[in-house]
C-alpha cells in the first residue's frame, strides 16, 4: 500500500506521528545553544619558543629554523610558517581541515622533544597552542580606578573573577594591562665596590634569608614537637635590614648599598579607558558553552559584584560578542516570519481557500521543527548560518505540498469526493515531487561534503535545507493528502458573486492568465527557431555584464566596533608613544562622537604569552578598540568612521605603519586583504623590493591601509667581547652575559609573599646607572680569581641595526606588502594591484606570488566552481533515470544557464559584488530552477500517455502546471525577499544570496515556461504515446480532455 493511501485511511496514525515529530523538535528547540556561527577547530596549531635575550636574527638561526625542520615532517601539514623576534620564535602550522589536532598536537610534541637538546641551553621548552574557537574573547570590560590603581589586579581576582568563575560555562577570565607588584632593591654599583659586594651576592642571601624550613623535630615530655625556623619577610621592609656582609667586622646591611622599592612593575604597556588610567578584563567560555547564556549571565552578575568594589573602580562594557548574536538572531527570526506571511498570502492568493493554505502553511513548522531535532541530536547550535538555511528552505518546503494541493482541488472541482481526489491526485504526482525532491538534495547534500572555512558554511547549510525538504515531501505525500481528504470539499459556485470577491477578481484574472500563457505557448511553438535565437542573444548579453560585476570573498558587516594597530618607529621608547596615544585619544574623542568607549594601550606586555600570537608587540606600538554606538543611533557607518580616523593617522609623521580593522570582515572575522608575497633570503634586496611595492599599491585607486609585515631595522646595542682579554680573566661569555643582564634587567632573587599572593624581589643597579653606553662599560664584576674587572677591558659597546622580525612561509624568508580594499571588491583591488607591479624588475633569486583573502576567494570559487559541475552530474542522473531518456534531462536543465543570467542582471542592477556567498546561492539555484521543469515535462509525459498529441500535450500541460509553477516560484522568491531588504545585524552577510536566489528564480521561471517547452517540442518524437488501461480510469477526473483518436 502507498504511503499517500496509507495516510487517507490512517489518518489518526498518520496525526500523530507528526505530532511526535513536533513535540521532539520543541524540546529540541529549547535546549540547542545559541551562538554566532557553529562550533569548529580551526586547523591551526602553534609552537612558542622564548629564548631571552637573543635578537631575531639569533632566534631564527638557533631556534626556528631549528624546530621548522623538526615538524616539517608531520603528517596532514599543508602550510608552515613563522615569525621570528626579540626574545621570541613563533611556528604557525595549519592543517588539512579534518585533520585529527590531537593526534598533530601529539605528533609536534614527538618532533619537539627529539631537538630540544639542540637548542640554545637559555631557551625555555617549547608550548604548543592548539586553537579552538573558544579561545577568542566573548566580553571585554574596561577598568578604570584612582587610588585602587596599584592594588586593581588583586581586587579584580577577588571582587569579580573568582565569583564570576562559578558561572556554568565560562572558560577563562583574563586581564591585560595590570599592574604587577615589585619589590625593587636598587644597589649603587660604587657603593657595592666599597663594600666589595656584587649584585648577585645580595641575590643570593635574600634568596637563602626568605624561607620557612624545617629543622627537624624535638620529644619534651609527652609531646613531640616540630622544630622551624621563620625566615620569610612579613614586611617588605624587613628587606632594607638584611645583613648582606661585612666590611671591617661591621655587618652590612641592605640599606647600606641599595634602597628598596614597594612598588609596580617598571611601565612597559599603558592601559587607557576613554583618557582614565585602567585595564581590560576579558571573559572566554568553554568549548560548546551558550555563548548567549554565558555573556547575558556575565553581564547580570557584573552588575551585583560592581557594588562591592571600592569607589573609585568603575567598569565598562567595551565588547559583548552577544550582542551582535542576539541582534542577527533576531533579524534573521524577523526574516523567517517575514517570509512565512508571505507564502501563506502567495499560496491563499492562488489558491483563495482558506482549508488549503492551512494545510500547506502546516508544512512549514512541521518541517523547520525537524531542523531543530537534526541541531539537537549532532550537538551544533542556532546560528546565522542554521537560520539562513531555514530562511532558504521555508519558500521550498511548501513547494511539494503546492504541486499535491493545488491538483487535489483540481480533482475535486471536477467533481471527485475529497477522498478520491486525495488518493488519484497525489498518484498522478508523487512520483514527479519525489524526483524533484531528489534533485534539490543532489544539489544541496554535496555541500556537506565540502571541506575547509568554506565548508563551515556549506555543511549546515547543506544538512538542514536537505533535512527540511527530504521531510517537507513526506508530508507532502502523507499527511497533505489525509488532511486534504478530511478538509478540502467542492467550493459553491455562487449564481451571482460580489464584484470584488475572489471569483470575479482574482481567479477571473488567474483565469486569464492561463489563456494568455496557453496562446503565447502555441505561438512560441510555431516560430521555435525565433524564441531560441531571442533567449541565445539575451543569455550572450549577460555575459557580457559580467565584466562589471566585481568579485569578493566575503561581505563585510557593522558590528559597531573599531580596532586599531598604530606603529611608531622601531626602537621608540613607551613614554613617547604614550604622548602619540595621548593625542590620538583627545582627537578621537574630538571628531568622533559616535565612539562611545576607547581603550588604548601603548606598549606591550612583557607576559603578553597567548596573545603574542594574535598581536604586534613592542614598546612602539599602538592599540585602540573602540565600541560604536549602534547603528540606528549613528549617522555614519563604521567604514566612514574608520575612514576618518585612517585621515587623522596617516597625517602624524612619526607614525610608520597603521591599520584600521572595523571587526566584521565576514564570517569569523577574517582580514579582508590582498598580499604580494616577497621570497629571498637577502634582507637588502627584498626590503628595497618591498618598499617599492608599497609604494606602488599606495598608489593604488581604492587600496587602504598598505603595509609592509618587515618592520624597519631596529638599533641595537651589542657589547663586543675581546676573547683574548676574558680568556685572560678566566671568564665566559655566558657568565658576561649573566652578569650584565642581572645588572641591567634585574635578578629575581625570590618572592615575597603576602595574603597568599606571591611578588618578585628583583635586584638591579638603580636606573642612573644603567642608561648610558659609558655607564655600561663602566659595571664591573667579579672574576673566579676575586678580582674585579670592568666591562670597558673586555671589550666595547657598539650600535648595530637590526631586523626586529624575520617571517618564513614554507621555511623561506618572506616579507609580505598587504593593502585592503576601500570600497572596491576584493577581486577587483588584486586585478589593479596586478596590473600596477607587473612592470616591476623582479630579481631571479626572488619569487613573488598574490595571496591572502584573495588567495582564499579563489580557492573557495574553484571548490564552488567543482561543486557546480557535481551538483549538475547528480541532478542529470537522477533526471535521466525518472524520464528513462537522455533528451529530458537537457530539455529541462536549458533553463540552468537563463538562471544564471538573472543572476548576473541582479547583481549587475543592485550594484553587488560576486562574493562568495552571491556564488553559493547561484548554485542553490540549480536545484530549484530545475524542479518547476519537471513538473511540467513529466505532466506532459503524463498527457502524452493519455493520446494526447504532441504540441497539444505542451499546450494543455503548460496551462495546467502554470499556477503551480508560478505558486512555487513566488513562494520561494518571497521567501528569500526579507533577507534581500534585511538591514539589520549582520544581513550584509547574506544579502547577496536573497538577491542571486531572487534575480535568478525569477528570470529562470519566465525562461522555463517558454523555452522548456520548445525545447521538449524539438526533442520529443511527434504522435501518439501508448496508452495505458490504468491511466485512462484516472483520466475521467480531468473532465474536458478526452483522448483524440
Amino acid at each position: 500500500m502507498s504511503i499517500y493511501k496509507s495516510a487517507v485511511n490512517k489518518p489518526i496514525t498518520t496525526l500523530m506521528i507528526f505530532t511526535a515529530v513536533v513535540v521532539m523538535g520543541i524540546y529540541s528547540l529549547v535546549q540547542i545553544p545559541v551562538d554566532l556561527y557553529p562550533e569548529m577547530d580551526p586547523p591551526f596549531i602553534s609552537v612558542m619558543t622564548t629564548y631571552p635575550g637573543a635578537n631575531a636574527s639569533d632566534i631564527e638561526t638557533n631556534v626556528t629554523k631549528t624546530i621548522e625542520d623538526a615538524l616539517n615532517s608531520v603528517d596532514n601539514l599543508k602550510e608552515i610558517t613563522s615569525t621570528s623576534s626579540d626574545n621570541l620564535s613563533v611556528i604557525n602550522l595549519e592543517f588539512e581541515w579534518g585533520s585529527n589536532l590531537d593526534e598533530a598536537t601529539n605528533d609536534i610534541r614527538d618532533a619537539v622533544d627529539l631537538v630540544i637538546d639542540v637548542l640554545p641551553e637559555e631557551t625555555e621548552r617549547p608550548q604548543i597552542f592548539k586553537f579552538n574557537t573558544s579561545m577568542m574573547p566573548i566580553v571585554f570590560y574596561a577598568v578604570t580606578a584612582d587610588e585602587s590603581y596599584p592594588g586593581l589586579e588583586k581586587i579584580l581576582d577577588e571582587k569579580i573573577i573568582n565569583p564570576l568563575n562559578r558561572i556554568e560555562g565560562i572558560g577563562s577570565i583574563g586581564i591585560m594591562g595590570a599592574p604587577n607588584r615589585v619589590i625593587y632593591v636598587e644597589a649603587d654599583p660604587y657603593k657595592l665596590e666599597a663594600h666589595n659586594l656584587t649584585i648577585e651576592q645580595i641575590g643570593n642571601t635574600i634568596a637563602s634569608e626568605n624561607m620557612n624550613l624545617p629543622s627537624g623535630n624535638v620529644k619534651m615530655g609527652k609531646l613531640d614537637y616540630q622544630l622551624r625556623i621563620q625566615g620569610e619577610f612579613n614586611t617588605s621592609s624587613r628587606i632594607k635590614d638584611l645583613v648582606v656582609g661585612n666590611l671591617a667586622g661591621k655587618p652590612v646591611y641592605v640599606r647600606d648599598v641599595a634602597t628598596v622599592r614597594d612598588s609596580i612593575k617598571d611601565l612597559s604597556l599603558d592601559e587607557k579607558i576613554n583618557g582614565e588610567t585602567g585595564l581590560r578584563l576579558f571573559v572566554m567560555k568553554q568549548s560548546g558553552a551558550n555563548t548567549m547564556k554565558v555573556a547575558r549571565e556575565v553581564r547580570a552578575n557584573m552588575v551585583d559584584l560592581q557594588k562591592e568594589l571600592p569607589p573609585d573602580v568603575k567598569i565598562n562594557l567595551i565588547m559583548d560578542t552577544s550582542e551582535f548574536i542576539e541582534g542577527s538572531i533576531n533579524n534573521l527570526s524577523q526574516t523567517l516570519m517575514w517570509a512565512l506571511l508571505f507564502v501563506m498570502l502567495v499560496v491563499l492568493f492562488f489558491l483563495g481557500r482558506w482549508r488549503a493554505t492551512f494545510i500547506i502553511v502546516l508544512t512549514i513548522p512541521i518541517s523547520l521543527i525537524v531542523a531543530f531535532l537534526f541541531l539537537f541530536i549532532t550537538g551544533s547550535s542556532i546560528n546565522v548560518i542554521s537560520l539562513t538555511s531555514l530562511s532558504i528552505a521555508i519558500g521550498m518546503v511548501v513547494d511539494d505540498a503546492i504541486v499535491v494541493l493545488e491538483n487535489i482541488t483540481r480533482h475535486v472541482e471536477r467533481g471527485a469526493t475529497p477522498r478520491e481526489a486525495a488518493i488519484y491526485a497525489t498518484n498522478e504526482v508523487w512520483l514527479a515531487v519525489i524526483i524533484t525532491t531528489l534533485v534539490v538534495v543532489a544539489v544541496f547534500f554535496p555541500l556537506t561534503l565540502v571541506g575547509g572555512m568554506t565548508g563551515v558554511i556549506f555543511n549546515q547549510l547543506g544538512w538542514i535545507v536537505t533535512i527540511t525538504v527530504v521531510t517537507s515531501t513526506l508530508a507532502a505525500i502523507s499527511l497533505t493528502p489525509m488532511l486534504s481528504s478530511k478538509f478540502l470539499k467542492l467550493r459553491e459556485r455562487k449564481k451571482k458573486a460580489p464584484a470584488l470577491s475572489y471569483e470575479r477578481t482574482i481567479e477571473r484574472g488567474l483565469g486569464a492568465l492561463d489563456n494568455f500563457y496557453e496562446r503565447t505557448l502555441r505561438w512560441v511553438l510555431r516560430h521555435k527557431v525565433f524564441t531560441l535565437l531571442a533567449a541565445l542573444i539575451i543569455f550572450v548579453g549577460s555575459i557580457f555584464l559580467l565584466q562589471f560585476i566585481s568579485t569578493d570573498f566575503m561581505p563585510e558587516t557593522d558590528e559597531s566596533r573599531i580596532t586599531a594597530e598604530v606603529e611608531l618607529q622601531t626602537g621608540t621608547r613607551v613614554e613617547e608613544t604614550i604622548k602619540t596615544t595621548r593625542y590620538l585619544e583627545d582627537v578621537i574623542q574630538e571628531k568622533f562622537p559616535e565612539v562611545e568607549i576607547m581603550a588604548a594601550s601603548s606598549g606591550s606586555d612583557d607576559e603578553g604569552g597567548m596573545f603574542s600570537l594574535f598581536t604586534t608587540t613592542g614598546s612602539n606600538m599602538i592599540n585602540f578598540m573602540m565600541r560604536l554606538s549602534d547603528i540606528e543611533d549613528r549617522e555614519r557607518s563604521v567604514w566612514e568612521v574608520a575612514d576618518g580616523l585612517r585621515q587623522e593617522i596617516a597625517a602624524l609623521p612619526e607614525v610608520v605603519n597603521f591599520s584600521v580593522e572595523t571587526a566584521g570582515q565576514g564570517l569569523g572575522g577574517t582580514s579582508n586583504t590582498v598580499d604580494v608575497e616577497i621570497y629571498g633570503y637577502d634582507f637588502d634586496v627584498t626590503n628595497e623590493l618591498a618598499e617599492e611595492f608599497r609604494m606602488k599599491m599606495e598608489n593604488v585607486p581604492g587600496a587602504i591601509d598598505v603595509q609592509v609585515s618587515r618592520k624597519n631595522d631596529k638599533p641595537e646595542l651589542q657589547f663586543v667581547l675581546d676573547r683574548d682579554k676574558l680568556a685572560l680573566h678566566g671568564l665566559t661569555t655566558a657568565q658576561v652575559s649573566t652578569n650584565i643582564r642581572n645588572r641591567i634587567s634585574g635578578m629575581v632573587a625570590s618572592q615575597y609573599k603576602e595574603e597568599g599572593e606571591e611578588y618578585d624581589i628583583r635586584v638591579r643597579l638603580k636606573e642612573e646607572f644603567r642608561n648610558s653606553t659609558t655607564e655600561i662599560e663602566e659595571l664591573s664584576m667579579v672574576t673566579p680569581a676575586g678580582t674585579r674587572v670592568r666591562l670597558k677591558e673586555l671589550g666595547e659597546v657598539k650600535e648595530y641595526w637590526s631586523p626586529p622580525n624575520i617571517e618564513h612561509k614554507r621555511r623561506e624568508r618572506i616579507v609580505t606588502v598587504s593593502a585592503k580594499p576601500d570600497r572596491i571588491a576584493l577581486g577587483e583591488l588584486a586585478n589593479r594591484i596586478n596590473s600596477e607591479i607587473e612592470d616591476i624588475e623582479i630579481p631571479q633569486e626572488v619569487l613573488i606570488n598574490v595571496g591572502g583573502a584573495y588567495e582564499d576567494q579563489q580557492e573557495s570559487f574553484m571548490d564552488l566552481g567543482l561543486l557546480m559541475v557535481i551538483s549538475l552530474i547528480l541532478v542529470f542522473i537522477v533526471m535521466a533515470s525518472q524520464f528513462e531518456s537522455f533528451a529530458m534531462p537537457f530539455v529541462i536543465m536549458f533553463s540552468i544557464p537563463f538562471a544564471f543570467t538573472g543572476v548576473i542582471l541582479a547583481l549587475f542592477i543592485t550594484n553587488t559584488t560576486l562574493s562568495l556567498v552571491a556564488a553559493l546561492g547561484a548554485v542553490l539555484l540549480i536545484g530549484i530552477v530545475v524542479k518547476n521543469g519537471i513538473v511540467l515535462i513529466d505532466f506532459t509525459n503524463l498527457m502524452r500517455d493519455r493520446g494526447i498529441e504532441l504540441y497539444e500535450a505542451i499546450a494543455i500541460s503548460g496551462k495546467s502546471r502554470l499556477r503551480p509553477v508560478l505558486m512555487t516560484a513566488a513562494t520561494t522568491i518571497l521567501g528569500m525577499l526579507p533577507l534581500a531588504l534585511s538591514t539589520g545585524e549582520g544581513a550584509e552577510i547574506w544579502r547577496p544570496m536573497g538577491i542571486t536566489v531572487i534575480g535568478g528564480l525569477l528570470f529562470s521561471t519566465l525562461v522555463t515556461m517558454v523555452i522548456v517547452p520548445v525545447m521538449y517540442g524539438l526533442l520529443a518524437h511527434h504522435g501518439e504515446r501508448n496508452k495505458k488501461d490504468t491511466v485512462k480510469k484516472q483520466f475521467r477526473f480531468m473532465n474536458g480532455l478526452e483522448p483524440k483518436n
